[in-house]
């Protein structure tokens, strides 16, 4: 696995070379850089996980490229000020523009190193308060005790402690996503990031932008390849990755490096990458959509999270779980299901798999009362939400004005339809014979929230 990567940008040689020197014995990666320009050009070359920054420097001070970095896209890593004349307005404006810390100098050796790993820990919280916030739950172990899924952890344990590419098949809501976290948790790389991108939820042109990033003169944007060096990279929905981007990602297994749109100078990154498809990558190498190259490199050793109706045992299991998880993260009124209403959920399709699961037990607590939660209202609640029921007459809104009873037919419809492609929008395009672009509008305009995951 990759250490973290720091950047000791100090004019002084002493100095930058003690450093240098002590955090390597520490375990880390170093780069160094005599000035500003010099730690512009360290900085595209390879992006740091934390950067130490002097103020005062010959050609160009600290603040000054705080700043530039700042206004430019953010700051993408923890940066400490270092300076042996400093004042509390360049503290002041140093913590303005988002550093981490300031130290002074000549430099305490234990307070710096005290300082690099309380920034490392404030950075991993605050990703796991992000993770926590995008997905409305903590990273877990997969839930379930039948044989089905004991087998299923058995084999990502496995997986976890080889560095191979992996592909996690399976129907949209089956839980690839959690999987995929699962071996990365379990693999040398957990301490790295783990970062995910859905290619279905991304228009084609800017595909290539966020896995790759770009430059423009000194602004650079570190794509996912960059932010998950050191870690694992989860790409949802590779199936919807078009050609172009395919031979790009193939090329990093191959070289280990690739080339940002805009620049010039190849970058180096270590780490693996775990892709999810709902699709038959088998069928789309026959019909020229997917390379075979990369569906060989990813197929090694695939994995197939079966749907849930194939391990009905572990609806139990699930239905405790998520009524515990909402009453203890979302303060929902704890309430329970009869055993004749698990016996019916047992015995439920579930054609939104685990995801439709959850969100039935989180429809139920907030909109039911009582403790119990009987077969009745069970029923009500699968009726009234059908995932996908081509049987169903649809209900038009006649009792409306025209404009918003096309809204309504709208949103329902094209909700619908998004459900049906598994929350890709490359298939949603097709199904409704919509260009992307004005698809993504038409979402935004009825208030669809295409990004709700499709793991």
């Amino acid at each position: 696995m990759t250490s973290r990567h720091i950047l000791v940008v100090d004019d002084e040689p002493d100095i930058r070379n003690l450093v240098q020197e002590v955090l390597e014995d520490e375990g880390y990666s170093v780069a160094t850089a005599e000035g500003g320009e010099a730690a512009r050009k360290a900085r595209r070359l390879r992006r740091p996980d934390l950067i130490l920054l002097d103020i005062w420097m010959e050609d160009i001070d600290g603040i000054t490229l705080l700043r530039e970095w700042s206004e430019n896209g953010g700051l993408t890593c923890p940066v400490v000020m270092m300076s042996g004349h400093g004042t509390v307005e360049t503290a002041v404006e140093a913590t303005r523009l988002g550093a981490y810390d300031f130290i002074e100098k000549p430099i305490s050796l234990a307070k710096l190193l005290l300082t690099i790993e309380r920034a490392f820990e404030s950075e991993r919280l605050q990703r796991e308060n992000l993770d926590l916030r995008e997905h409305s739950q903590p990273i877990v172990e997969p839930q379930g005790k039948s044989p089905v899924m004991m087998r299923l952890r058995e084999q990502a344990r496995k997986l976890a402690q080889h560095n191979s590419w992996v592909l996690i098949s399976g129907e949209a809501g089956a839980g690839k996503g959690t999987f995929a976290r699962y071996i990365h948790s379990h693999s040398a790389r957990r301490d790295g990031p783990f970062v995910e991108i859905a290619v279905g939820s991304i228009s084609g042109e800017n595909s290539a932008a966020e896995l790759f990033g770009t430059e423009d003169g000194e602004t650079v944007h570190y794509g996912r390849l960059e932010q998950a060096n050191g870690g694992t990279l989860c790409i949802g929905d590779i199936a919807d990755m078009d050609l172009q981007t395919q031979t790009r990602l193939l090329s990093v297994f191959q070289t280990h490096s690739f080339t940002r749109l805009g620049g010039i100078e190849n970058v180096e990154v270590d780490l693996r990458v775990i892709a999810t498809t709902q699709s038959n990558l088998e069928n789309e190498v026959s019909a020229g959509r997917f390379r075979d190259d990369l569906f060989y490199h990813l197929n090694v050793v695939p994995l197939h999270i079966p749907a849930l109706r194939e391990h009905a045992d572990d609806v139990h299991e699930l239905l405790d779980y998520y009524i515990n998880f909402l009453v203890t993260h979302e303060r929902l009124t704890y309430r329970h299901f009869t055993v004749a209403a698990q016996n019916r959920l047992r015995n439920y399709d579930w054609p939104g798999n685990i995801r439709e699961l959850k969100n039935l037990v989180q429809r139920l607590l907030i909109l039911g009362s009582g403790e119990e939660i009987e077969v009745a209202e069970v029923e009500q609640a699968i009726s009234a939400h059908p995932v996908s029921d081509q049987s169903a007459a649809p209900v038009l809104p006649f009792d409306l004005p025209l404009r918003e009873a096309r809204e309504k037919f709208e949103h329902d419809y094209l909700l619908h339809q998004l459900m049906e492609s598994g929350g890709s929008i490359g298939k949603l395009a097709k199904r409704v014979g919509m260009e992307r672009t004005h698809l993504y509008r038409k979402l935004r305009a009825l208030g669809i929230d295409h990004k709700k995951g499709n793991e």
